[in-house]
């Protein structure tokens, strides 16, 4: 597998990180994954400025453009022939001596590798169970960064459930999954947790805003209870490798009928849609 590292082509046994690289010791980076359908990548230019974005939330500035990165990515999955999957990719501040401080100037040190990806069919069809977690991250949800620890932890604990996903919640409010976005369907609406700190503006939940305006769905993007999430039509959660998942359980209690609802389904075709039209080969 060859891996992009710092603006080169490498094997992945070449690519070597410093000890005091600032994303090993402190989690001080940023990153995103990116989908590929038949040999093309899926919103690549909104995943891109997304991390520039972050980075920039940061203070990281990045050593390459946004065109540059969209040329090296392309050329990366078609050195590895990746034709479904996706790429992950990161950046670090760089590598200084461990202090919590660090002085200007530093390199950042990029990385992009091919990530097995298997598209979920079954449980896009059957639903999939999911716990709820409290929500104790830190307030800048915003921003994709490699600080993940509490995510980890939740889903963790919703793998030790035999759940898909954790359900988090901020002082009894509904904000994200550990690595999704929520939606609640009630008597037809669509609600979601607004786009502020608390939760990662993902790029499927942008792009489902879109398709929810064009088919006429009513949707709103307000704060959900527990009590609301619990007593909802329907349950969906979306993220950029489970695409739009049905939630048919939630803490052990079924979700409306327990199976996939109308809308949820409807949501489903329309995003398929919309991916077979951006990545069709012409």
């Amino acid at each position: 597998m060859k891996v992009l590292f710092n603006g080169r082509f490498v094997e992945r046994s070449e690519c070597k990180v410093d000890i005091e690289d600032r994303g090993y010791q402190f989690g001080d980076g940023v990153y995103e994954v990116i989908r590929v359908y038949n040999g093309t990548f899926y919103l690549l230019h909104e995943h891109i400025a997304r991390l520039f974005r972050s980075a920039s939330e940061i203070e990281l500035v990045l050593p390459f453009s946004e065109a540059e990165l969209r040329d090296q990515l392309k050329e990366l999955i078609i050195i590895n022939k990746v034709d479904d999957g996706g790429i992950y990719l990161q950046v670090t501040r760089g590598t200084a001596p461990r202090k919590h401080q660090y002085k200007p100037g530093l390199k950042p040190q990029f990385i992009a590798y091919p990530l097995p990806v298997e598209k979920p069919v079954f449980q896009q069809q059957t639903g999939v169970s999911v716990i709820t977690a409290e929500d104790l991250r830190w307030l800048r949800c915003d921003i994709k960064s490699l600080n993940l620890l509490y995510n980890v932890m939740a889903k963790q604990k919703a793998y030790e459930a035999s759940a898909f996903e954790a359900i988090l919640l901020r002082g009894g409010v509904v904000t994200e999954g550990t690595t999704s976005n929520v939606f609640v369907v009630k008597h037809q609406i669509i609600y979601t947790h607004p786009a502020t700190n608390l939760i990662l503006n993902g790029i499927t939940r942008r792009k489902l805003l879109e398709l929810f305006q064009k088919n006429g769905w009513p949707y709103q993007e307000k704060k959900i209870t527990k009590d609301q999430l619990l007593t909802a039509d329907e349950v969906f959660i979306t993220s950029t490798t489970a695409e739009v998942m049905p939630v048919t359980v939630i803490d052990g209690q079924n979700i409306g009928a327990g199976t996939p609802g109308r809308l949820t389904k409807e949501v489903q075709k329309a995003f398929q849609h919309h991916i077979l039209l951006e990545t069709s080969k012409k």
